[in-house]
């Protein structure tokens, strides 16, 4: 799915617009986890976890070449290998980190749970619904931002026109004078 999704990536946002495409993506990321915060402790693959995981494939092909598409447009042609290699780099760590954060919280509410007598299965389920609620709350966040920061392309696009050119310098002292 999601390489279907990335595919057609490329003309969703060349047609639409990098913001266009991300906000669709990052709904169905927030959909995917929603899902996945309601998945019964005895759930079943094809029912509970099949559903998400489709919709993860598409939204990661929408959501992420439209964010490094975002992210890389105000860089100018000098600067774009280290533009690209930060934004590669902060996504690694911002992944990283999320996980690592996220498995924390899980792990300790299902300590928790064990520790007040909730059955094994119970306790990790609840502890994996919570990750999924927070990272749901997070994606919602990051739809707040795109909306409220994010310029509509039009704008963006004209105010990068109308900032002046560089121009070469010129020497201060010239000996042909």
């Amino acid at each position: 799915m999601g390489t279907l999704s990335i595919r057609y990536s490329d003309r969703l946002v060349m047609r639409f617009g990098a913001r266009r495409t991300l906000l669709p993506g990052l709904a169905l990321i927030v959909i995917g986890l929603g899902l996945f915060t309601q998945a019964p402790v005895d759930g079943g693959y094809a029912r509970h976890v099949l559903p998400p995981m489709i919709l993860f494939g598409f939204d990661a092909g929408l959501s992420f070449p439209a964010l490094m598409t975002l992210a890389m447009s105000g860089a100018t042609r000098d600067d774009a290998g280290l533009a690209s290699g930060l934004v590669n780099t902060s996504a690694q760590v911002g992944g990283a980190l999320g996980l690592a954060i996220l498995a924390t919280l899980s792990a300790g509410r299902s300590e928790n749970l064990l520790a007040d007598g909730e059955a094994a299965a119970s306790a990790l389920t609840s502890g994996y619904h919570l990750a999924f609620a927070i990272g749901a709350g997070l994606v919602l966040a990051a739809i707040v931002v795109a909306v409220t920061v994010l310029q509509p392309e039009g704008k963006a696009q004209a105010e990068v026109a109308d900032e002046p050119q560089p121009v070469a310098a010129q020497p201060a002292y010239s000996e042909a004078a």
